[in-house]
């Protein structure tokens, strides 16, 4: 399976902003790539060995962030029954998915829900 080049920066882009957050951890549960902060996934980011197409999976509680994601191509509802509490899996391959800025809002986003409150005041204050 061949990585689209342009897909991958946009993953790289997404998961360097992810990391970036306030008390963000990158861990590698089940193989593939997560975000953490306070012990706690704020996104799924996959794998960027080519095994799989680039994606990304967060927690969107704004109903028009929501909206928005899941009218990106090839985007669903997170498995697992994750897709109940508002998770979101946006592929990243697909013609017309959403621009790495507007994902890295849905990361930051996805963060502000699971961050603590000390963690958000410090985002808050850069």
């Amino acid at each position: 399976m061949t990585v689209d080049r342009h897909a991958l920066r946009k993953w790289e882009k997404v998961r360097e902003f992810a990391l970036g957050l306030p008390g963000a951890a990158e861990e590698f549960p089940w193989g593939e790539s997560v975000a953490k902060v306070n012990g706690k996934v704020f996104v799924f980011l996959g794998v960027d060995d080519g095994s799989h197409p680039p994606a990304v999976t967060l927690k969107l509680r704004d109903e028009t962030a929501h909206a928005h994601a899941l009218a990106a191509p090839g985007a669903e509802p997170a498995g697992y029954g994750l897709g109940r509490s508002g998770w979101v899996r946006i592929p990243l391959e697909e013609k017309g998915a959403p621009a790495d800025d507007l994902l890295c809002d849905w990361v930051e986003e996805s963060y502000r829900t699971i961050a603590p409150r000390r963690l958000i005041s410090e985002l808050e204050t850069r």
